[in-house]
């Protein structure tokens, strides 16, 4: 068994509603616990109670919530919403006070994994994949093309996607129609299904309709009804969960026979129980292969419409047989068969066997199990080494800026000597001299540091991949190679892999993707950067450090000297990288940002909007003054 993890299961749907995503979670949930897990589940709700108690536990009593869920799955309610339906194509927002509910719940609780169910935007689901701190797992079960086609926002969606650690699908054909909007890797995972209670005997073919379907179905099934022979004798059962009036075009030929009954008289699995033959007729708006998997778990005989997802359920008509959608007649043709075959296609028991193993809660609970523990083997090992820490617990504290521009860089007009007097002025004990595609800035600073400790580094431009930090490095990296190249080098050269600003869409950055390929490769990432422009990037960040405990770094960026020591880490002294590291591992990031307008408008005048021999003659003067040798002329000059 895996290690005990504390898990979180997000579902869009209120708790108290009856649909597949429901069942899958509780079921999912109460299979965990009894392995030993710690389970959440996060839901809205319709009841206040339950809302009103979650909200307060949340807010006072946040630690004591996984204890509670020690012997069993503990539901927390985060709000009322509007029923959301994957089949409408448009989903109503979502309430501020769910949305800051469920971010007060990830912000506290310290989770291994959360796994949201349906994530589509506006969700409690898609609320939580956005601010999880955790591992996410994004589980997709029956989207239809209706809603995935008619997203106004797909591309934000992608974005928000990319922050899933590993996706999930319950069928097939539920992979290959998310994979033609948001490609990824989606690992199959078929669902469970309760085992059935005790088949009733009859001689009487009787058929069943569950009418989770769109109304069409339910109108195709009757209509195949009408046209099966008079003389072959059948039963039918509609079974819905509330109340459903039968159609006043039935006539009455029907209505002797078809017997329309709701949660009140009995449960699914009952309705199920009492018949032969199952009938799916969806068009494809409102599929429900959860039905199936149930149905023939109890040992019905499927007749299902040709959709993708009944057809894999199917097996190619190993266990039912299927029609064209809409196709009255061949329905009416294959009830009218089966009706003459009673009895001749029954299960055996090893079918029934097979079927049940094949769709047992537990293989479910496995596979998810299987990959919750490969993503949790790839989190970095927080413990580092108890041997450098205790060789730096005696250090004194210095404040760190690890990444900054020099005129070795083709958009920064900052001279060495002004940069090494400002990190003095600012009281840093080390910088690192992070130029673009160059380490000889770091080496001049390096030989002209007087009292401040400088880390040769390089800001490397990789092909298509963004730009990543090597730090204690000694040659320069040629720009232009792919990052796996661009990090096996700095991994040559005995350097820290660090990568700057990696979620700022305005930069040049390696994406989640990449960086997943990279991760076991990466040593440190810059959770903050001043100059970044929008606040949730240095955010995201943080949430990526924070889920694969990754050393968390931060620096100025600067271009200008103003922007030295916006930003600083405030660490234990350190000596090579094996030190550096563990230092950071402990560290504090103390921020001061300046004014991105400032430095960056700095920034132009000084590298655009001089004239070259303006900017040279403006160079010269700050070297001067930052080295001294200004006033020591002018001394020299009044003396004479």
């Amino acid at each position: 068994m895996p290690d005990r993890l504390a898990i979180a299961q997000v579902t869009p749907f209120a708790w108290e509603a009856s649909n597949e995503v429901g069942d899958y979670v509780r079921h999912v949930s109460h299979e965990l616990t009894r392995r030993g897990h710690r389970v959440l589940i996060i839901a809205p709700s319709d009841s206040t109670a339950l809302v009103r108690d979650s909200r307060r536990e949340i807010r006072t009593q946040p630690e004591a919530l996984l204890e509670r869920a020690e012997a069993e799955p503990l539901v927390l309610g985060v709000g009322e919403v509007l029923p959301f339906s994957p089949t409408r194509r448009r989903a109503a927002s979502l309430p501020v006070d769910v949305a800051r509910t469920i971010e007060e719940a990830l912000e506290v609780l310290p989770l291994d994994v959360v796994q949201v169910h349906e994530p589509f935007a506006p969700s409690a689901s898609s609320v939580a994949l956005r601010q999880s701190r955790a591992l996410n797992v994004g589980s997709f079960h029956t989207p239809t093309e209706r809603l995935l086609s008619t997203q106004l926002a797909r591309s934000l969606s992608r974005l928000v996607f990319g922050r899933l650690d590993a996706r999930t699908a319950s069928y097939e054909a539920t992979r290959d129609l998310i994979q033609a909007y948001f490609p990824g890797d989606y690992r199959v995972i078929l669902p469970g299904a309760d085992p059935p209670p005790p088949r009733e005997a009859h001689e009487v073919v009787r058929f069943v309709m569950v009418a989770h379907e769109e109304r069409a179905a339910l109108r195709i099934f009757l209509r195949a009804l009408r046209s099966v022979p008079a003389e072959l004798d059948w039963q039918a059962v509609v079974w819905s969960a509330r109340p459903l009036t039968p159609p006043a075009t039935m006539g009455r030929a029907l209505r002797d026979r078809v017997e329309f009954v709701d949660a009140e008289r009995m449960t699914e699995p009952q309705a199920l129980s009492s018949g032969d033959v199952i009938v799916l007729a969806s068009e494809g708006i409102r599929p429900t292969p959860g039905t199936l998997v149930r149905a023939l778990s109890a040992g019905l005989i499927p007749v299902a419409s040709r959709l993708p997802v009944y057809e894999e359920l199917l097996s190619d008509g190993e266990f039912g047989v299927a029609f064209e959608p809409g196709d009255v007649q061949t329905l009416a043709m294959h009830l009218s068969r089966l009706i003459i075959e009673n009895g001749q296609n029954r299960r055996s028991p090893a079918q029934l066997e097979a079927l049940r193993a094949r769709f047992d809660w537990a293989r479910v609970a496995d596979e998810l199990e299987d990959v919750y523990t490969t993503l949790v083997a790839r989190r970095h090992d927080r413990r580092g080494s108890s041997q450098v820490r205790a060789r730096l617990a005696s250090r004194r504290l210095i404040d760190v800026d690890l990444h900054m521009h020099t005129d070795h860089s083709y958009d920064c007009a900052t001279p060495v000597e002004v940069l090494l007097a400002q990190a003095r002025a600012q009281g840093l004990g080390a910088i690192a001299i992070t130029d673009h595609n160059e380490v000889s800035g770091a080496h001049e600073a390096n030989t002209k540091a007087n009292g401040v400790m400088v880390i040769v580094g390089e800001e490397v431009k990789t092909a298509d991949q963004g730009e990543v930090i090597g730090l204690f490095i000694e040659e320069k990296i040629p720009r232009g190679m792919t990052l796996q190249e661009t990090i096996a080098e700095i991994k040559r050269q005995g350097g820290l892999v660090y990568v700057p600003h990696p979620f700022d869409r305005l930069h040049s950055v390696p994406d989640y993707e990449h960086l997943l390929d990279v991760l076991d490769a990466v040593d440190a990432i810059e959770v903050f950067n001043p100059r970044v422009a929008i606040n949730e990037f240095n955010d995201e960040a943080a949430r990526f450090a924070a889920k694969y405990r990754i050393p968390a770094g931060a620096g100025s960026d600067a271009h200008v000297p103003q922007g030295l020591g916006s930003v600083r880490i405030r660490m234990r002294e350190f000596s090579g990288p094996e030190e550096f590291l563990e230092s950071l591992r402990d560290a504090d990031i103390v921020r001061n940002p300046a004014s991105l307008l400032y430095v960056q408008a700095l920034k132009f005048l000084q590298t655009r909007a001089l004239p070259e021999a303006a900017r040279r003659a403006s160079r010269d003067r700050r070297v001067r003054r930052a080295t001294g040798r200004g006033r020591a002329a002018a001394r020299e000059r009044r003396k004479s």
